[in-house]
């Protein structure tokens, strides 16, 4: 089980869709785009094993995650919610624990009350990287952003945290871009003992939504 990170150590960063959930194709915009409905929800192959992996190795994981559907008209907010309670029972059996799950539900486009409009913590805003780090002593240099798009690159640069970009990607400023969250965790796994998380507490902190 994931345990929150002690005084000064790193931790993994994960965006959600496209990273650790798969996304879904919205016809009426040809995007893909995080699951609008619960049956539409699914796990990315290898995102378990690559989270256990993690897990095992020390390195406390929190989820950041835009979740604008609510504020565009696309999904109510309790389709959101239900969806995260499907990705924790499907986390659940491999001991699998977030110790914080951060999601911004604003989008400056948005037209849904109360989600509508601008806000500090929709990413590239590297917003839940700080409250992270003042609410549970993460060291952000020794911590990774792992995001699908462009916008957790700069998120993660911002809060000043080391970066990989999953997916397919001509132009990035992300560390290195890999095809998955199993090759994100090879490259981060390799490295030497001096660039891994430190040390955390044994006690697991419960994931909030």
């Amino acid at each position: 089980m994931t345990a929150g990170p002690g005084q000064g150590a790193g931790a993994i960063f994960l965006d959600r869709d496209g990273v650790i959930t798969a996304n879904v194709l919205n016809p009426a915009t040809g995007e893909f785009e995080a699951a609008h409905a619960l049956e539409d929800f699914a796990v990315l192959p290898g995102a378990v094993e690559a989270l256990l992996r993690f897990d095992r190795a020390g390195w406390p994981l929190f989820l950041v995650s835009n979740q604008p559907d609510a504020a565009l008209g696309k999904a109510g907010i309790e389709t959101i919610q239900e969806i995260h309670a499907r990705m924790m029972a499907h986390l659940a059996p491999a001991g699998i624990r977030f110790v914080e799950a951060y999601y911004c539900y604003h989008h400056p486009k948005g037209h849904v009350a109360p989600f509508a409009g601008p806000c500090a913590c929709r990413k590239p805003s590297p917003h839940f990287l700080l409250k992270a780090r003042d609410a549970h002593g993460v060291d952000l240099s020794k911590s990774w952003m792992i995001g699908d798009r462009e916008t957790d690159i700069a998120c993660g640069r911002a809060a000043g945290a080391r970066t990989i970009r999953v997916g397919e990607a001509t132009d990035t400023a992300a560390e290195a871009c890999v095809p998955d969250l199993a090759a994100a965790a090879d490259r981060i796994l390799s490295r030497p003992p001096d660039q891994r998380p430190g040390k955390r507490p044994p006690r697991p902190r419960p994931a909030a939504a």
